[in-house]
């Protein structure tokens, strides 16, 4: 069965590409080899997959000629206005283009009438509707005007302008069912702090409406992306709980097999029956299967699963998802078991399961996943490990929750902050996972090298799995490396902004050119500034920067210009030392410079703002530029500056944050917000008696999924920019 299953993904995914004359060839080539087969009576495999893809054929030739021939296309050619009768079924989506909020959802063309014509059809099609229609849910139908066009995707008809959205009916009691409990997730975890009320929705039903790109991004760099799309992980929780409540209250054989049909019925309605979804279903029974009859039993219900989709949606065979849940899925059958075998032989069976799991399916998920980011995580089993107990109770506690909270809300309350403290872990150990410095590496090289080196691996660690000594010490040094990887060499190529550590003060350093640089403060002694600036090389400081006249940051200048040739001086409003022979100007808000490959406007003070006498408020603020990162320097202002910086209107987006005041809770959080930076370095020193930085400040950037580095704890920090990419390396 295995190679018919391979055999009908790969013809499916090329087939989906061309016509549907091709399809129908292909699908009768192959009834004729399996009519000859079952006429000789043998080869009884052969036969299994010519029969396969047969008829995966031709259900490709039949959906692609359903689309070529359909009355929507011709209609698209004309551009006039049509009217629609639809029937929603997928979620809508909100997007932004242009400053204007936009939405997409997928519809089912169920009529449509124009030039005369009134057609009844069922062809799929993707609409886009002015402003946020978040309104439409699945399975409600609606009449819309609007225009049609060609869509560029071959499982779909036409796109479809919508110009005017008509009357709607009301949905199917089963979808309104379904909508009601997805509201009652979202209601059950209200309470909770942003981070975790966008992420228990995602782990119950797949609603990823709440998910910040801060979460997803740290989410691929560790490996557990996978949390936050339904997948058969929680198909076989839910099953897990439904079954286990069934057997206790007294069900046999098929009363189970009752409830699990029932439960797989209402988690696609819950999750929404998208391709994904119908996915995640099919691998839920895979996993089953295999608990009832052997990892070979479902290695076969695995290959009749895939059959089986190909032939409902063909174009699942192109699926990143698919082929990721596919390739999971066998690689637990497979290798779980061999890896668990070895590993019990010195450790507990359950512990040989908890690992053996997750190295099984990252390591046959490695080149799909090389293939589609250009990275592979070298986190993803040890967070996986860690965050794998929590990820049960949360998702149990959220569906409970959801259903509690629409016969009792404080009842759903209750279960949801049991989910969102299971969420929390979840988010800390994705957030801690991606801040580390080898979390991920990119792969250059063809992701078809993977094919052969992991089989490699594969076999390394099967061996290495039944010597304890070995394994652990391979283990160990492997985390060891990914926690504190080697020096790459100081300064790293690449580095577009450096944190100097000189205790509690600041010290920033923008390139210009080799040897060159832009500093913004110097510290309050001299010695570490002047060791900061030697390690980088920088002989020639183009401008230096003192935001405003505290010991902190602007003492340390002998230092700074030590030996150094210094071209000019810039201060704030508060003043700043002179430096002997060297021209001062004092910037003000409204100004620019651009020297080498660093550019820079200044932000804040006004220029008739007065010295205060906290001058703390004064600080020079810059929003500076290196080869296209966007870096947010901003002195030591407090809460009422940045929200004057607010208000003054200016563009204060970045890629990078110097964390305002050492990371003192004087902070704004919408500044914090509106800068919307990936990456935060604080400057702060060891043991300090100020308490820089508070635990406000850190909770102020995880929840705005910030990933920060601080000098008291990491030495010196540079902001690298590598392919494209920004990383972070330190040198304590």
């Amino acid at each position: 069965m295995a190679p018919g299953a391979v055999l009908s993904w790969c013809l499916a995914a090329w087939l989906v590409t061309t016509g549907s004359a091709v399809a129908a060839g292909i699908s009768a080539g192959a009834v004729v080899v399996a009519a000859v087969l079952w006429h000789r009576r043998r080869a009884v495999p052969l036969l299994l997959a010519a029969v396969c893809v047969a008829a995966v054929a031709a259900s490709c030739g039949w959906r692609l000629a359903t689309i070529e021939q359909s009355p929507l296309v011709d209609l698209a050619q004309s551009g006039r206005l049509v009217t629609l009768e639809v029937q929603v079924n997928r979620d809508a989506r909100v997007f932004t283009q242009r400053g204007r909020e936009s939405t997409v959802v997928g519809v089912v063309v169920r009529r449509v009438a124009a030039n005369g014509l009134d057609l009844r059809l069922r062809d799929s099609a993707t609409a886009f509707v002015d402003g946020r229609a978040t309104d439409l849910v699945v399975g409600q139908r609606l009449v819309v005007q609007g225009r049609l066009a060609p869509s560029d995707r071959s499982d779909e008809s036409v796109t479809i302008d919508v110009v005017r959205r008509g009357t709607s009916s009301g949905v199917a009691w089963w979808w309104a069912a379904s909508e009601h409990v997805r509201e009652g997730v979202r209601q059950a975890v209200a309470p909770l702090s942003d981070e975790p009320r966008g992420l228990v929705p995602a782990l119950v039903d797949g609603d990823e409406g709440g998910v910040t790109d801060g979460i997803e991004e740290d989410f691929r760099r560790s490996g557990l992306t996978h949390l936050m799309a339904v997948s058969g992980t929680n198909l076989t929780i839910v099953l897990a709980v439904t079954m286990a409540v069934a057997r206790a209250a007294g069900a046999r054989r098929r009363g189970l097999v009752v409830v699990g049909a029932l439960s797989i019925a209402a988690f696609v309605l819950l999750a929404r029956p998208e391709p994904s979804v119908v996915r995640a279903a099919a691998m839920g029974a895979v996993g089953v299967a295999a608990l009832g009859f052997g990892s070979r039993g479902g290695l076969r219900a695995l290959c009749w699963a895939v059959v089986v989709l190909l032939f409902v949606d063909p174009w699942l065979s192109r699926s990143p998802g698919f082929v990721l849940s596919v390739s999971a899925t066998a690689g637990i059958l497979v290798l779980a078991p061999v890896f668990a075998r070895r590993l019990e032989t010195w450790m507990p069976r359950w512990c040989a399961l908890a690992i053996g799991v997750p190295v099984a399916a990252q390591l046959v998920c490695t080149p799909t996943i090389a293939a589609l980011s250009g990275e592979v995580s070298l986190v993803a089993v040890f967070a996986n490990l860690v965050a794998a107990p929590a990820v049960a109770p949360a998702t149990v506690a959220g569906l409970v929750g959801g259903l509690l909270s629409l016969v009792w809300v404080p009842a759903g309350h209750a279960c949801g902050l049991v989910a969102g403290a299971c969420a929390s872990w979840i988010l800390t150990v994705g957030h801690t996972a991606a801040g580390l410095d080898a979390a991920s590496f990119e792969w250059h090289a063809p992701w078809q090298v993977l094919i052969v080196l992991v089989p490699v691996v594969t076999w390394l660690a099967v061996r290495l799995s039944s010597r304890p000594v070995l394994f652990v010490g391979v283990v160990l040094g492997f985390a060891v490396g990914v926690w504190r990887p080697p020096e790459t060499g100081w300064p790293p190529p690449g580095w577009v902004m450096v944190s100097c550590d000189v205790g509690q003060g600041d010290a920033t350093v923008l390139p210009v050119a080799p040897g060159e640089a832009v500093v913004i403060d110097v510290g309050e002694d001299d010695a570490p500034v002047d060791r900061c600036l030697d390690g980088l090389g920088v002989h020639t400081l183009r401008l230096l920067v003192l935001t405003h006249g505290d010991a902190d940051h602007v003492d340390g200048w002998r230092g700074a210009v030590h030996g150094r040739r210094v071209d000019q001086v810039v201060v704030g409003t508060s003043g700043g030392p002179d430096v002997p022979g060297v021209p001062t100007h004092t910037a003000a808000a409204g100004e620019a410079f651009a020297v080498g490959e660093t550019s820079a406007d200044v932000l804040w003070p006004p220029a008739d703002e007065p010295p205060a006498g906290d001058r703390n408020g004064v600080s020079v603020v810059l929003r500076a530029t290196v080869r296209g990162v966007h870096l947010m320097l901003t002195g030591d202002v407090g809460e009422e500056a940045q929200q004057r910086i607010l208000r003054s209107g200016v563009d204060v987006t970045a890629d990078v944050l110097k964390v305002p005041h050492h990371g003192s809770a004087d902070q704004e959080p919408r500044f914090i917000d509106a800068v919307g930076a990936r990456i935060a370095t604080i400057s702060a020193g060891e043991d300090n008696d100020y308490g820089h930085p508070t635990a406000a400040l850190l909770a102020l950037l995880r929840a705005r999924g910030t990933q920060w580095w601080r000098t008291d704890l990491d030495g010196d920090i540079a902001v690298v920019l590598r392919e494209g990419r920004l990383h972070v390396v330190s040198r304590g």
